[in-house]
């Protein structure tokens, strides 16, 4: 087996907004790792970090934004064979959007309509980034721009080439976007939310694309989402984020068959599932914290049915259960009573395990 080679790191990551409100703690010491050729998914409700901390990776923070702690250290080859790893947060937005931004660390975002310029063909839209970046010619552009977009599925290539982004289909749309991403060749891709402007049967496809386009060219990918249906097709580690921290990591399948944080089983008992028992789709009680305010102990306290008086006083620290997979609640301390994840989430566990089974057998 060939070794993982780390191409990024991001350690005790700490990230601070100023509002009219007062300062937002939206990112309180995220900590992850990613590899050559992996898929890590970053899962969570709306407003726990997960856009934020790939914002902070690229360079793209909001101006009201202080990164208070951390580093972010990429890996990479220069063109001359030779590895360099740099502090991703020591570097300015000219460096970057120089030597990173596009052509090393691509992103994909949500609507591809606010990604497109409504004004430019689509053409030109996807050869700029390979002009400006690697300084060749415009023809020789737009012959790799027309080839990226026969490798992403889009018939017709010359045609749509001379089109503006408001004569294709959202899902069109969303694959002159990856285009876009892949243009220079990047080492890293990052999905955020890429499928939740478009209907289920494009989202299929797009995903496909995202994995085959992967595994051709051995790129990196950090999935966004909170779709935990997307993670089971996508990823191979995943990372869930609550109130601007990582609450659990594993693998796939551990966070898939064996979660041990609360709020892990709520997001996985939320999903849709049509063989349940239930009527009604189950929802987590309560809301997020504001991060306006400190949380004091663990941030999922107020919403956790299997609470222990020691959540409101003091956060929890991350309890290793294998080498890949780690959770941050005190009921893994072994002073804390047995607790089991719900009886209803088991079952369904059990159910997702035979249904991969069978689709292996397959």
């Amino acid at each position: 087996m060939a070794e993982r080679k780390r191409i990024l790191t991001v350690r005790n990551l700490d990230i601070t907004f100023q509002t009219n409100s007062g300062a937002v703690h939206t990112i309180r010491g995220v900590d992850f790792d990613l590899y050559r050729g992996e898929t890590v998914a970053i899962v969570g409700e709306s407003g726990s970090g997960k856009s934020v901390s790939c914002k902070a990776i690229m360079g793209i923070l909001a101006p009201n934004a202080t990164v208070n702690s951390g580093e972010i250290l990429f890996s990479y080859t220069h063109a001359d064979g030779t590895d360099d790893t740099v502090n991703l947060l020591a570097k300015d937005r000219n460096w970057m959007r120089k030597h990173i931004n596009g052509k090393r660390i691509a992103m994909v975002f949500q609507d591809p309509m606010t990604s497109l310029d409504p004004t430019m063909r689509i053409g030109k839209q996807i050869a700029e980034g390979m002009i400006w970046h690697f300084g060749i010619s415009k023809q020789e552009a737009y012959e790799k721009a027309e080839k990226l977009l026969e490798e992403v599925g889009i018939t017709d290539a010359a045609k749509r080439m001379k089109q503006y982004p408001h004569q294709l289909s959202g899902g069109m749309r969303q694959r002159v976007v990856i285009a876009i991403a892949l243009s220079c060749n990047p080492d890293l891709l990052i999905c955020d939310e890429p499928t939740t402007a478009l209907d289920v049967t494009i989202q299929a496809k797009i995903l496909e694309l995202i994995c085959r386009i992967q595994k051709e060219r051995g790129i990196s990918v950090i999935y966004i989402t909170h779709d935990l249906g997307v993670v089971a097709k996508v990823a191979d580690y995943v990372n869930v984020m609550y109130a601007g921290k990582i609450v659990e990591k594993g693998t796939v399948n551990e966070i898939f068959y064996e979660p041990k944080h609360p709020y892990t089983w709520g997001l996985l008992s939320a999903m849709p599932d049509l063989t349940t028992s239930d009527a009604r789709l189950y929802t987590i009680p309560g809301s997020p914290p504001n991060l306006l305010n400190e949380v004091p102990g663990d941030a999922f306290a107020p919403r956790n049915a299997f609470r222990l008086k020691i959540d409101e006083k003091k956060e929890p620290p991350m309890f290793k259960l294998s080498e890949t997979h780690y959770a941050a609640t005190w009921l893994l301390d072994e002073r804390a009573p047995k607790c089991e994840m719900p009886a209803e989430l088991k079952a369904r566990v059990e159910r997702m395990k035979k249904e991969a089974e069978e689709h292996e057998r397959l």
